[in-house]
């Protein structure tokens, strides 16, 4: 029997608002969040729409790369 590859990822989403205000990612900070998605549901990068707390208002948080 083949060996199950992992089909659940975790993977960081990151406020679009933030990063296209080019906020100062020191002094102030960029809402992300951790969660899991599924590679075989969802193969591309995952959005969803999320409450960041430096822009006061729901955004649009986007699947980043994360580095090993």
């Amino acid at each position: 029997m083949a060996k199950k590859k992992n089909v659940r990822v975790r993977v960081t989403l990151e406020c679009t608002n933030c990063t296209q205000n080019g906020v100062n990612k020191k002094k102030r900070g960029i809402s992300r969040y951790s969660t899991q998605k599924n590679r075989h549901n969802t193969p591309g990068r995952l959005e969803l729409k999320k409450f960041c707390p430096y822009c006061y208002k729901h955004t649009i948080h986007v699947e980043i790369k994360t580095k090993k």
